[in-house]
């Protein structure tokens, strides 16, 4: 593998990094502004991470070294999973390193270390919300396979960069399957980074709380790596959306025009994704929940009638 192909490996990283604060941003701003509300800026996202990492970090008085480490783990698996999602070109050096699976395992360690570092704590409202999230997160996972699966069936691999490659060769070809499975992996979106209306990460409503539950003794430079990584969490699961269905203007190749025209490609489908998910958040209103479940079923489902449209129909 060429020096190059690190170097755009390397780039796609730190791209995801930079920006993720920026989507966020730009995506509570887009909220803002459909609510009638006056927004905070591009540069809120970084302004918070800022002060965030200026400050102490607080711990409480019996957590254990889960409860300091988990933030490190959280980020650090959020940062490898996103060398595994071609965001701007495929067949980079880490892309073959794992695949599809792998990638739902590794989100899947940073739910786990975030559940025991939340029922660490011994607070009542952080074991609360470490609760919610395995039940909704136990509908969703399975949901989120399936959507991979049936990219998979019909890449032939259940490897990203293979099934991102394959789209771009068949991007003429209608397959139904694949519109079951967009809508699967659209509501698990909603559903694994706290959106509404499964929650809603602007409330601390003790009868509502489920992601910000689990985050509140935690302060400073730990709160700063959380925060962060939840925001590149969001950006990771929109670059994939991107990839599995949207794959245009993706690099098949490491190259200066190439990377050029794949960076203007990724950007535009942000700019475009953003206010889908505003308008999403903006009219639909919070579930109740006991209601959430259903909601998560929803999501495997739409994934389950995907597979079969590809059994019975083929395509």
């Amino acid at each position: 593998m060429s020096w190059a192909a690190w170097g755009m490996q390397s780039l796609q990283v730190l791209l995801a990094l930079a920006i993720a604060p920026l989507f966020a941003a730009w995506l509570q701003m887009l909220r803002a502004l459909l609510q009638n509300r006056r927004p905070a800026g591009l540069g809120q996202g970084y302004r918070d991470l800022r002060r965030l990492f200026a400050k102490e970090s607080l711990l409480p008085e019996d957590s254990s070294w889960l409860f300091r480490f988990s933030p490190y783990v959280l980020f650090g698996t959020k940062v490898m999973a996103t060398t595994l999602v071609p965001i701007l070109a495929v067949n980079l050096p880490l892309a073959r390193a794992a695949d599809v699976i792998a990638l739902v395992g590794l989100l899947a360690v940073a739910r786990i270390f975030q559940v025991l570092a939340a029922m660490d704590t011994g607070t009542p409202f952080a074991d609360l919300g470490a609760h919610r999230e395995m039940l909704v997160s136990a509908l969703a996972e399975p949901a989120l396979l399936t959507a991979f699966f049936i990219a998979s069936l019909l890449a032939g691999s259940s490897s990203l960069s293979t099934i991102v490659a394959h789209t771009q060769v068949e991007i003429t070809s209608l397959h139904p399957s694949m519109v079951f499975a967009a809508a699967a992996f659209f509501l698990v979106l909603l559903i694994e980074n706290a959106r509404i209306p499964v929650d809603n990460p602007a409330t601390h409503l003790e009868l509502t709380m489920i992601h910000e539950a689990m985050l509140l003794e935690y302060s400073g430079r730990h709160l700063a790596l959380l925060e962060w990584g939840a925001q590149l969490k969001l950006l990771l699961y929109v670059a994939m959306g991107i990839a599995l269905f949207f794959p245009w203007g993706i690099a098949d190749h490491v190259g200066l025009v190439a990377v050029m025209l794949a960076l203007a490609a990724f950007f535009g489908k942000l700019f475009l994704a953003a206010p889908i998910l505003a308008l999403v958040e903006t009219l639909l209103a919070k579930k109740r929940l006991f209601r959430v479940p259903e909601f998560a079923a929803s999501a495997f489902l739409f994934g389950v009638i995907g597979l079969l449209t590809h059994f019975m129909l083929g395509a």
